[in-house]
């Protein structure tokens, strides 16, 4: 069973672990955690969790991705947190910062299987949301949106633990919202586990949509396969695509790069490779052909683009994201013939965002690891 660390003493994960260690060096705003610092309010919550029933009740493996969400829910306050004029102590966008930062954690420094280094990677993105989402503008879609990226009745857990682990004077609305957010949860059929839809296209429309039900079914489906490439340099998309999409025209920004003559690092010349691989991508959408398209894709923003192109053209776009461990895809970016410097290829690995669901009709993991136990 994987483990962050068989030693879970408080002085030991500071003396091993520098994202521990630093948590004690930042403040909190006293009104809402009047317990003191990070590293005070993370144990409370680490305390408060174990204690819960429904924590008791999980295998232990997922025990145990629970407890190192926890530990890590609030890892970016470090570098989110400021002091604003009137006083106050706020660490805007610290969750949304804070699953980069346990991605990268458990992809290279304690790796993690697939399945679980995403789910905790996501239980830290959306720790906050069961507190808040009734003011979000739709609650009904937030809750429905974040189930399929994570287990919601985990997720209502560790934020249960959060609002334990603190002292404020306003906890006991804290565990209402959350016997709300569970009831919402339940009513919407993503309690503990993803909203079902009829077909993909369903879910697209729902997700893409203002105004639409979840249960609605679009009546024209999708009528050309699109499929885009996913992960970093040296992971292996090349050999994926030449193993399973032999017989398909494959748009390669590589290719075109090297074609034009124009280096990777040359930015104004990427942005002429890049639209020369849209006219291509657009003209296989207008004869309704399928192909690939092979690029990193490693960021939600950058598929999100090519993604929009794609519907606009009625495509059923498919993603197949690509992964290898760290040790071997450093191996085997030394034995590419562009080789990605080091630093560069550590910018890449903290930029990296998994595709989910949310983004395409359907997700294809090659990756090893990516099975999850379940309770």
């Amino acid at each position: 069973m994987w483990q962050l660390s068989e030693n879970k003493d408080w002085k030991w994960l500071e003396h091993n672990f520098d994202w521990v260690r630093v948590m004690q060096e930042v403040p909190q705003d006293p009104r809402h955690h009047a317990e003191g610092n990070v590293a005070i309010h993370t144990q409370m919550v680490l305390s408060a969790l174990v204690q819960l029933p429904g924590y008791v009740e999980l295998s232990p493996e997922n025990q145990e991705l629970l407890w190192t969400a926890a530990l890590l829910h609030d890892v970016e306050k470090y570098s989110t947190t400021v002091t604003e004029p009137d006083g106050r102590i706020t660490s805007a966008g610290h969750a949304r910062k804070g699953e980069g930062r346990a991605r990268q954690i458990l992809y290279r420094d304690v790796p993690a299987p697939f399945a679980i280094r995403e789910q905790i990677a996501k239980l830290v993105r959306y720790h906050g949301l069961p507190l808040w989402v009734f003011e979000k503008p739709d609650p009904k879609k937030a809750v429905i949106t974040a189930s399929l990226e994570v287990n919601t009745r985990l997720l209502a857990l560790l934020a249960r633990a959060d609002a334990l682990g603190r002292i404020c004077t306003d906890q006991a609305d804290l565990l209402y919202r959350l016997d709300c957010f569970e009831e919402l949860c339940r009513e919407n059929e993503c309690w503990g586990q993803p909203r079902a839809f009829a077909t993909p296209q369903a879910r697209m429309h729902y997700l893409h949509r203002s105004g639409t039900s979840p249960d609605y079914v679009p009546f024209g489906q999708p009528q050309t396969p699109v499929i885009m490439m996913s992960g970093l340099p040296g992971a292996g998309k090349d050999t994926y695509v030449r193993k399973h999409y032999a017989d398909l025209p494959v748009i390669s920004l590589d290719d075109i790069r090297q074609e034009m003559k124009i280096k990777p690092t040359d930015k104004s010349g990427n942005g002429t490779v890049i639209q020369a691989a849209k006219e291509q991508a657009r003209e296989y959408l207008r004869n309704r052909q399928t192909f690939v398209w092979n690029a990193t894709n490693i960021t939600r923003q950058m598929r999100e683009q090519l993604i929009s192109l794609f519907t606009t053209y009625d495509a059923a776009v498919t993603i197949v994201y690509v992964e290898v461990p760290a040790a071997k895809l450093l191996q085997q970016n030394r034995q590419r013939e562009a080789i990605v410097p080091l630093p560069a290829m550590e910018r890449l690995i903290a930029k990296l965002e998994i595709p989910t669901e949310i983004e395409a009709h359907r997700v294809v993991l090659s990756c090893p690891g990516f099975f999850l136990a379940q309770d």
